[in-house]
């Protein structure tokens, strides 16, 4: 009875120390700021591989305190503050850290010492431009390798799409749609922001046979004034 015990205690305590490095990790990341991963710099990725590492090995080894665990995390954190104020006040740092961008076309033409030098295929530049909607290399006046490892592409003008603009065609203007309704839950703040009421929505609504928002899976208000709804699925109605 007592081995079990001991072993439900070292589960729980095994849980709970892997739920308070959740939380510390989280928050670091969340006060290092926002970056996908796919545009992580070097610096950026070390981080947080680093982070990663130094979050399992207190939670893999019980030995290990938990202020013991997250005293290297926090260090990071602030040793990541460091680096990027030193990044935003000195160019050279910032260059020394992250890299420069590289143009590795112009003109239509390969820049072979580039790509030696960077040790980057030709394979890997025509991948990247086929991504980008570019794959004829002639196309293209210049593709710069950012320091992430992502391919910016400039088309030649008579190559890039037509815009309204290039046709005199005046447009009006295309804000961001308001969410009104998620998943059935009402956005309040949302609502008052668009200068709209729970008495409009719920007549919008209606008008569409819909008597509960809690019936409605996404609705949303463009710029123009013009009302999405989508209703949830009902029970036993056909995908």
């Amino acid at each position: 009875m007592e081995g079990a015990l001991e072993g439900v205690g070292s589960v729980l305590g095994l849980a709970g120390r892997t739920v308070f490095f959740y939380i510390v990790v989280l928050v670091v990341i969340r006060l290092m700021g926002k970056r996908e991963i796919g545009t992580l710099s070097p610096w950026d990725l070390v981080l947080t591989i680093m982070l990663a590492e130094l979050a399992a090995l207190p939670i893999e080894n019980a030995n290990v305190g938990l202020l013991a665990g997250a005293v290297p995390i926090l260090t990071l954190l602030v040793t990541q503050v460091v680096v990027s104020w030193l990044s935003l006040k000195s160019l050279g740092f910032r260059n020394l850290i992250a890299g420069t961008p590289s143009i590795v076309v112009k003109d239509g033409r390969i820049i072979e010492p580039e790509l030696r030098r960077l040790r980057y295929g030709i394979d890997d530049l025509m991948e990247q431009l086929r991504q980008k909607n570019v794959p004829n290399i002639h196309d293209v006046e210049v593709a710069v390798l950012e320091t992430n490892g992502s391919l910016s592409v400039i088309p030649k003008s008579q190559r890039r799409p037509v815009y309204p603009s290039d046709l005199g065609i005046s447009t009006g203007y295309e804000g961001l749609p308001i969410p009104l309704v998620n998943d059935g839950r009402i956005d309040y703040r949302a609502l008052s922001a668009a200068g709209l009421d729970l008495t409009w929505l719920k007549q919008e609504l209606e008008r569409r046979g819909i008597h509960d928002p809690k019936e409605v899976l996404y609705a949303c208000l463009d710029s123009q004034g013009n009302l999405f709804v989508q209703e949830r699925e009902k029970p036993g109605a056909p995908g």
